[in-house]
Parts: C-alpha cells; sequence; structure tokens
C-alpha cells in the first residue's frame, strides 16, 4: 500500500461516522373488552381498576360492561377514575380486539365476537354445549383457557392461585360448618389447652391441599394428608416446615382415619378431567355424626362417592349423617381476593403482549402462552380436544413455524 493511499484510509477512519442505532419493538396498543359475567354464581372479574390504571397509562384502551365488577364490590365509578370506558350492552364490548373473561362464553356471547378476536377465559369443557368448540372454530378466533398459561417455572399460575384461595378457604367454611349457628356438632375448629384438638383428613397434597394444612395448622387442628405420590407429600412437608402426618392412599389406612375425623377435604387434581373417586359411601357411612366433607374437588366429579355439586344459595347436604359442601367455585365466595389473584396474572400478560407488538408477536416468544391456546387463527390446537370431540387439529408450534 503506497503512501497516500495510508494517509487516505486513516482519514476515513478518523472521520465521523453515521451512528448504527438499533431498531425499537414497535409497540402495540391493544383494544381490551372485559363483558359483564353471566354465568350462574360468577363474581370474580379479570381486571380490578388499579390494573385498569396500569393498563390505560401505558397506551392501551379498555372498555368495560356496567356493573361488570359489582359483585366484587367494585363499582362502575372506579373503573371509569381509572381510564376504562363504560358501555351498557355485551355487544359493544365485543368489539374490541381482546376479550377477557373468568367463565367461558355461551353460545349467545360467541355470536357477538368478532373474526380474529383474541378470547382469554376459562376453558370448563364439561359444563358447555357440544357446538360450543365449533362456533369458536368458525369465528376464527385465537382462543386461550387462562388456566392452563404457564409461567417460567413450568407452573399453572391461575391454577395455584385459586387453589391456594380454595385451600384456605376450604378450611373457613369448614370451621363454620362444625358451629353451632350452622347446624354443626358445635365444635371450634383448632384447639385449647386441655381439649383434643379437631382432627382435620385432607386427600391431596397439591396447592389446595397444602394451603388447606397450612389453615387448619395455624388454626391448632392435627393434620393428616392422604396422596398417592410420595414426591409431592415430601415436597408438603418441606414447605410446611413441620412434620404432619402423611400417607399414600390406602383405602384401609384412610378408612380407619376417617372414622375419627372431623373434617375430611376432597383435594385430588386430575389432568384428564376426572377426578379418581377415592372415599366410598360406605366410607362415608363410617364417619363422625355431623362431621364434614368439603368437596373441592367437585367440578372434577368428586373425590367422595356420596358428593353432588351444590351451589353457594344452597352450598350443603347431608348424607349419613356427615355434613357435605360441594360447591364448585369456591373461589367466587371471596370475590375480591380472587379477582385481585387473577387481574395480576392478566395485567402482565396483556403488558407483555402491548410489548411485544401484539398476540401473534408474544406468542412466537411466550412458550407459557402457547400453552394455553385451543384454537389459533380458526383451527384447533389441542390434541386432547380434536381426540375427545374427533375434529381436526394442528400443533401450535408447527402452526407458528408455517406462518411467516
Amino acid at each position: 500500500m503506497n503512501k497516500e493511499a495510508l494517509i487516505a484510509l486513516t482519514k476515513a477512519a478518523l472521520s465521523p461516522q453515521e451512528e448504527m442505532l438499533e431498531v425499537a419493538r414497535k409497540k402495540g396498543k391493544l383494544f381490551i373488552g372485559i363483558p359483564k359475567e353471566i354465568a350462574f354464581q360468577e363474581t370474580r372479574v379479570p381486571l380490578v381498576p388499579d390494573a385498569v390504571a396500569l393498563l390505560v397509562n401505558n397506551g392501551h384502551r379498555i372498555v368495560i360492561e356496567a356493573g361488570a365488577g359489582k359483585a366484587a364490590h367494585f363499582e362502575d365509578n372506579d373503573y371509569s377514575e381509572a381510564g376504562a370506558e363504560i358501555v351498557y350492552s355485551p355487544q359493544d364490548v365485543y368489539q374490541a380486539n381482546v376479550i377477557l373473561k373468568i367463565a367461558p362464553p355461551t353460545i349467545e356471547e360467541i355470536e357477538y365476537m368478532q373474526p380474529k378476536q383474541t378470547l382469554f377465559s376459562a376453558l370448563q369443557l364439561s359444563v358447555q354445549p357440544e357446538n360450543f368448540l365449533k362456533k369458536l372454530i368458525s369465528k376464527k378466533l385465537n382462543c386461550v383457557a387462562f388456566d392452563l398459561i404457564t409461567d417460567e417455572a413450568g407452573i399453572y399460575p391461575v391454577i395455584r392461585a385459586m387453589g391456594e384461595i380454595a385451600g384456605g378457604a376450604s378450611i373457613l367454611i369448614a370451621a363454620e360448618l362444625l358451629s353451632n349457628v350452622n347446624g354443626g356438632v358445635g365444635a371450634i375448629l383448632g384447639g385449647i389447652s386441655g381439649i383434643s384438638p379437631t382432627e382435620v383428613i385432607i386427600i391431596g397434597a397439591g396447592t389446595v391441599g397444602e394451603f388447606a394444612a397450612r389453615a387448619a395448622i395455624g388454626l391448632g387442628a392435627t393434620v393428616k394428608v392422604f396422596d398417592n405420590s410420595t414426591s409431592r407429600l415430601r415436597r408438603l412437608q418441606n414447605q410446611l416446615g413441620s412434620r404432619v402426618f402423611t400417607s399414600v392412599i390406602v383405602p384401609k389406612v384412610l378408612e380407619k382415619h376417617l372414622r375419627t375425623a372431623d373434617v375430611a377435604i376432597g383435594a385430588l387434581r386430575s389432568r384428564n378431567g376426572r377426578a379418581p373417586n377415592i372415599v366410598s359411601e360406605e366410607m362415608v357411612a363410617e364417619m363422625k355424626q355431623d362431621s364434614v366433607i368439603i368437596d373441592v374437588s367437585i367440578d372434577q366429579g368428586g373425590v367422595f362417592e356420596t358428593s353432588k355439586v351444590t351451589n353457594h344459595t344452597k352450598p350443603i347436604f347431608r348424607k349419613h349423617g356427615v355434613i357435605h359442601y360441594c360447591v364448585p367455585n369456591i373461589p367466587s365466595r371471596v370475590a375480591r381476593t380472587a379477582s385481585y389473584a387473577i387481574s395480576n396474572i392478566f395485567s402482565q400478560i396483556v403488558l407483555n403482549m402491548g410489548e411485544e407488538g401484539g398476540f401473534d408477536s408474544v406468542v412466537r416468544k411466550d412458550a407459557g402462552i402457547r400453552n394455553g391456546i385451543y384454537i389459533y387463527n380458526g383451527v384447533l390446537t389441542s390434541q386432547f380436544l380434536g381426540e375427545t370431540f374427533n375434529l381436526p387439529f394442528k400443533d401450535i408450534n408447527l402452526l407458528m413455524a408455517s406462518i411467516k
């Protein structure tokens, strides 16, 4: 290289250069609709006013049907002050691009929906009409079961939160049903000096079982937990930080301990939609008179053979002298707390959608959201639902890879 070329190269290197800036991700401004729940005794709301204010301040538009938060003691004025628009018909709500609900939409509500909308709600197929899925598919919707969304640790945050509430509430309900005021035997749940403590049997060592055990131990009760998984039982003992009686489910052993129990909690869950029927009618008949059964698993059929679905208006019945409480939706009993728990999850999902530029973008990056999708652009993506209802389906990951 000659001297002149070297000088020219040096000058070029030292001269001001055009700055290369990172191209910012295009943020999406979402239009979110929250209809009033019409499902029987569904009192929760997917976003509380504080979460609405957060999302509105981030540039998102939110419309909410009048009275949607009333059952959880959130007034329309609370939402309007947070920046939401109050509308007075479900048709107006369903003009939004993203619909947030607790209960699945009815057939009538599906008719209000627009093609390409994104729906977040529970799935609850066991209580849906036969043509429910076909109606959603025909609208070419994106449908996400929020109870199937997972977080970074692989945990189902909505199920976890509702399980925590149901577990703790089940013990408080049992305490009410043991009292004279509610026709119970007149015993305090727990224990005081000089008197044998109440005995609580918990069948299931998952989230519901854990928080039921925490509440019962906190009140001073004797707690015995049964589960078929020794790893869950071991984890439960570690999490409680105290030694509790634990056992795998052996019918003879369980029957023996149920005879002396004051309270029995059914807290088993099944991945296939039906809770295992562990306690036979004969075992219930051997329980103490005026003892209490709280079957939290009743939404999956129940752990006790004698269980049958009740509701918040008429929550109990007696069978063989044992009080049964079999309400499927215990978190709706404490709607305000449950709404805050769900809102914390929903608000973060919506914020992420906005940051990533919309639903399609966040789905590509977030495996947890993909796990909850059962319909994408009108295509069924759940193998379980496809095989159950004999409908064609495609894997969501393959579907996303094929869409440019």
